[in-house]
């Protein structure tokens, strides 16, 4: 604590306005109309349907005798062939490339009878044109599958460690297993396939059996990455792990997903209005201005120097919460933000407001009791740090569960509280994860910003002779 020294009070200060300039502005290289962006500002992030509209498509099979563009150039199939599995399949390969986009405010749908998917997402950040047939385009091509020797993605599918491509996976399923020594049963995800991947997988798993890794890439995204045990030279392969029904048909869909018979095409598209439109955001943004300053000002007034402290570490988790939404970190990108979502910011930064308030009691507290300036701030934030701890951390538990309930189904949270959640519809899924990432994500900047970084700051001002006066604090002058 004695050693934080009067320049921690300007380079902490520095670092946080330079922060939120970045997260509002960004850093953009022009050439010409194209864009490049370095770092990216809050008109990249993307906003949720309930905002800014978006798009639903609808995607069919590529039929026999229809004469339709496609995405690629796969051969078309008859109706009768396709199967509930292929329809799982092309779901799940959908669904992943919406999250692998980072887009959690989407609905996908199955319509087994009509072997018809239906999609709906909201436009990209910055579209001005609403274009549905441009906007479906994000969703790509039918997901590319590889097989690699190790867990490093492959640069190309010439990569001399890629071993198999999803074209020779002929059939991928979730099948029960039982453990020859316990007796107990679980699941595991059986492959076959094709004779030219047949003699490449077990020239591959010979080369690493015993140890090795093949990790299995979905676009760029691994799936899973099993252990190598033995070589398997009859085509025939089994991934095995801490696999329920769901988890196990969830993999086996994605695999079968890069090994589709045939191509998707979209049929229909069609523009979906905003429940609330850019106006209502524009509202919002001023009336978070507005409120921000007004706290900012009341903070102030009634706890003074720490009011003032608070307001800048305030400031530095609104634009923290921000920068995570935006992309504004490059292993992070841009996250869809729903009105829920900016609750939880809103939230997030009440909880952060509410600090700073137990806090600067504490430290009143402890100068009233005869403490000197310095021992009260030092026991002011570690006998402050247990209730805030407290408070808070009920908060992540929340958005943990609301992450996990409404979230991607293979992710962390949506794995660890599948089986308590099943019965949740997929229909409110964007919205309530927006709410549970941006409440999280707010909480957690909270520790850092509204307790570490206010920490340095106060300490640093309590150096200088003209802070050291105690009422600047709340406490009551001593008498000489």
């Amino acid at each position: 604590m004695r050693k934080i020294t009067k320049p921690v009070f300007f380079i902490v200060l520095f670092l946080i306005l330079g922060f939120a300039y970045l997260t509002y502005a960004g850093i953009h290289h022009y050439y010409g109309d194209i864009r490049h962006s370095y770092i990216k500002g809050v008109d990249e992030i993307r906003w949720g349907i309930d905002i800014q509209g978006g798009v639903n498509a609808t995607f069919e099979p590529d039929l026999d005798g229809e004469d339709q563009e496609t995405t690629d150039g796969m051969d078309a199939v008859n109706e009768k062939d396709i199967t509930n599995d292929d329809m799982d399949a092309a779901k799940a390969v959908i669904e992943q490339r919406l999250i692998g986009l980072n887009i959690t405010d989407s609905e996908v749908y199955a319509d087994y009878t009509k072997h018809r998917i239906m999609v709906s997402f909201p436009w990209q950040s910055g579209e001005e044109n609403f274009d549905p047939s441009e906007a479906i385009s994000e969703l790509g091509d039918t997901a590319q599958l590889v097989f690699v020797k190790g867990t490093e993605q492959p640069a190309s599918l010439d990569d001399e460690t890629v071993v198999l491509t999803g074209t020779d996976v002929t059939r991928a399923s979730a099948e029960p297993s039982q453990d020859k020594n316990t007796g107990e049963q679980s699941w595991v995800v059986s492959l076959e396939l094709s004779e030219t991947g047949k003699k490449a997988f077990a020239d591959a798993t010979t080369e690493l059996a015993g140890n090795g890794q093949i990790s299995i890439w979905m676009d760029d995204t691994s799936i899973s990455a099993p252990n190598v045990n033995e070589p398997i030279t009859d085509g025939k392969c089994q991934i095995t792990g801490n696999f329920t029904y769901e988890s196990a048909k969830s993999l086996a869909d994605k695999i079968n997903a890069g090994a589709l018979p045939f191509n998707l095409r979209s049929t229909s598209t069609n523009i979906i209005s905003a429940t609330l439109g850019e106006g209502a955001k524009n509202a919002m943004a001023i009336a978070g201005v507005i409120a921000f300053i007004m706290v900012a000002i009341y903070m102030m007034i009634v706890y003074k120097l720490p009011g003032f402290v608070a307001a800048i570490a305030l400031l530095g988790q609104a634009a923290g919460s921000l920068a995570c939404i935006s992309g504004f970190f490059g292993n992070i990108g841009s996250f869809t933000l729903t009105i829920p979502g900016i609750a939880g910011i809103i939230l997030a930064i009440g909880m952060g407001v509410d600090a700073n308030v137990i806090v600067s009691e504490r430290i009143k507290e402890e100068l009233n009791n005869g403490k000197t300036l310095n021992g009260a701030i030092e026991l002011g934030y570690k006998r402050a740090w247990a209730a805030v701890f407290d408070g808070n951390i009920t908060v992540v538990f929340v958005a943990v569960i609301l992450m996990g309930a409404f979230g991607p189904t293979d992710s962390v949270f949506g794995t660890l509280l599948k089986p308590l959640f099943m019965a949740f519809g997929a229909s409110t899924a964007g919205t309530i994860y927006s709410l549970g990432y941006t409440l999280l994500v707010g909480i957690v900047l909270n520790f850092f910003f509204g307790i570490f970084c206010s920490r340095l700051m106060l300490s640093s001002l309590s150096k200088f002779k003209a802070f050291k006066k105690r009422k600047l604090y709340g406490g009551v002058e001593k008498n000489d």
